[in-house]
């Protein structure tokens, strides 16, 4: 596959803060890299290095093929970048934001209305097109500043914690527009502290902490490194345990864990559908009174907190 994004040894210090140190981090055209790491990892230094906002101390990276230093203007005809905050004029309408955008990129008053409308359209706003953007909510801000990120249709997307603080229903309306995004063959980059986001949207991701890339892998690849699935039970009542143990033992990868207090064991599946269907047949045919059957599985909260030490936000 092409590649979009390419850094090599990224470099930045800031007085006695060494922001990044040495930073690699590849993305392929038409896909979305979550950048996950704690707050002060350097996700942000990496988006604004790779944006042309600052210029690194050492490295390499080249987005849409052109060099972020030697090339910037380059880089910036190709690009859009959204912060954590809407950059959109509130005394503006939502229309007059979009148009003014695309008259300073020269597009001609003309093509910048016909832009201004089209993404009205592709992103709910054409009802709201002529109300001042003071007026609209933090979901619709949102969603007026992607579009703004793309008036001159950018190859690559900087998304830089791009849903905080909105709604839940807000937050999945400005995912499916990333989706649509990608589907169109533009390329995302995308910091953020909601796991459940980066699951949802990302092909890869890669996780860095003190300016270093520590783990990479698509979500699956991070969620199997922290370790397998486990099927817990919750059985009824006290004496049950023992018996669920007695049954689960002969058949498991490993000795069960317990928690007495509530009852509930856990136990490490093997491959397939197979280690499911006999622990089953095993209470069963032990007359154990089961409350509770499922398979959990390592979530990317899990990961990261194995990863940085620390929960996600």
């Amino acid at each position: 596959m092409e590649t979009a994004i390419r850094a090599e040894g990224l470099r930045k210090r800031f007085n006695d803060h060494q922001a990044l140190n040495g930073v690699d981090l590849t993305v392929a055209t038409g896909t979305v890299l979550g950048l996950l790491g704690p707050n002060g990892a350097g996700k942000t230094t990496t988006v604004r290095v790779l944006s042309t906002l600052l210029t690194p101390d050492g490295g390499h990276a080249e987005v849409a093929g052109f060099d972020v230093v030697r090339q910037a203007s380059e880089v910036r005809r190709r690009i859009g970048l959204a912060g954590q905050y809407a950059a959109v004029d509130a005394l503006l309408t939502g229309r007059e934001n979009l148009t003014l955008i695309g008259v300073l990129l020269h597009l001609g008053r003309r093509t910048a209305r016909l832009r201004a409308d089209e993404l009205l359209e592709r992103f709910g706003l054409t009802d709201a097109a002529d109300r001042p953007a003071r007026t609209y909510s933090g979901g619709m801000r949102r969603r007026l500043d992607l579009a703004a990120c793309l008036v001159a249709a950018p190859s690559v997307l900087f998304l830089d914690e791009p849903t905080t603080g909105l709604d839940p229903v807000s937050r999945m309306s400005l995912w499916t527009a990333v989706r649509e995004l990608v589907a169109d063959g533009v390329t995302v980059l995308l910091t953020t502290q909601y796991l459940e986001e980066a699951d949802y949207l990302a092909d890869r991701i890669v996780v860095i902490d003190t300016g270093r890339v520590i783990a990479e892998g698509t979500p699956d690849e991070l969620k199997r490194s922290v370790g397998p699935d486990r099927l817990e039970i919750r059985v009824v009542g006290r004496d049950a345990v023992a018996d669920a143990l007695g049954a689960l033992c002969a058949g498991a990868v490993e000795e069960p864990s317990v928690d007495q207090d509530k009852g509930v064991i856990s136990l490490r599946l093997g491959e397939g559908m197979g280690s499911i269907a006999t622990a089953a047949a095993a209470l069963e045919k032990a007359g154990v009174d089961v409350a509770d059957f499922a398979v959990r599985r390592p979530t990317l909260d899990d990961a990261f907190a194995e990863l940085t030490g620390r929960a996600a936000g």
